[in-house]
């Protein structure tokens, strides 16, 4: 009898992770949805404190998933449904994560260098292809 209560216990934690797995995430339906920040975006990133001076960046967002605009460097991070963006640029051996808020067509908001030797703030607009 215990052996037969185990195998229906095994059975349905089983059952119920495949039926975990294969439902979908809501990463997952964000991305098949889409996002109403997705497109190509401008960054001027300003450095406050630090000797890290300022650069501008390209940032495409899909399916509210934060991706490098270019080989020169690696984005990732996500935006939620209102707009708050966090996301970690690293390029070579340095790295600096950032957070701020979207709104339809620009952004802004503070970034700071993973070491703490730098920080500053940055501000984005949308590309005008992708309204």
């Amino acid at each position: 009898m215990k052996n037969r209560w185990r195998a229906i216990f095994i059975v349905t934690i089983a059952g119920l992770l495949l039926v975990i797995a294969d439902a979908p995430s809501d990463a997952a339906r964000r991305t098949a949805k889409g996002s109403s920040y997705d497109g190509t975006w401008s960054v001027a990133i300003y450095t406050l404190r630090g000797d890290c001076g300022s650069l501008r960046a390209a940032l495409r967002i899909a399916g509210g998933r934060v991706y490098s605009g270019d080989g020169s460097y690696q984005a990732y991070g996500s935006v939620g449904a209102g707009g708050a963006i966090r996301v970690t640029l690293i390029r070579g051996s340095q790295s600096a994560s950032g957070s701020g808020r979207l709104s339809f067509s620009s952004g802004a908001g503070r970034w700071r260098t993973s070491g703490g030797e730098c920080f500053g703030t940055w501000s984005a607009t949308r590309s005008a292809a992708y309204y």
